[in-house]
């Protein structure tokens, strides 16, 4: 039985592929036991450089808003290790814009490299924050959104 043609592996972004940037600082309990950043520890940087963009302008009131965003899918390309005691720059970009769901993409960049060590993205879906359904993002948010667009 003939196996299907694995999907050609995409090149590393480069930090001209990001609109916004958010700087973090390696900790030791960031590497696993194999000497590098832990593949958790992506996801909660990818989750917070999205998070302080949506909170800092007032897009997500994390406390008292009506709206909020639950991620629905998620995923990450890893291409070099970052470790400690790297500095990492977190870029930001938003991929699609829908009716009620928003996909941000983040790149990893290590030190001053100009290529990503790791590309990830989720998908936000905006649902009302007591009942859940969908509710569609209101227009000025989206204007926010779309700044950062690719």
């Amino acid at each position: 039985m003939d196996q299907p043609s694995p999907t050609p592996r995409l090149p590393p972004g480069r930090r001209a592929d990001y609109r916004l940037f958010r700087s973090f600082e390696t900790r030791w309990h960031d590497n696993d036991v194999y000497g590098h950043m832990n593949n958790a520890i992506h996801d909660t940087l990818f989750d917070s450089v999205a998070n302080a963009f949506l909170i800092e302008p007032g897009l997500l009131d994390i406390g008292r808003g009506e709206r909020i965003g639950l991620v629905v899918e998620s995923g990450c390309r890893y291409h070099a290790e970052i470790a400690f005691p790297d500095a990492v720059a977190a870029g930001l970009r938003v991929g699609r814009i829908g009716r009620s769901a928003v996909t941000y993409e983040i790149g990893l960049f290590a030190g001053v490299s100009d290529v990503a060590a790791a590309e990830g993205f989720f998908v936000h879906v905006t649902v009302d924050r007591r009942t859940r359904p969908p509710a569609p993002l209101p227009e000025a948010d989206r204007l926010k959104l779309e700044r950062i667009v690719r």
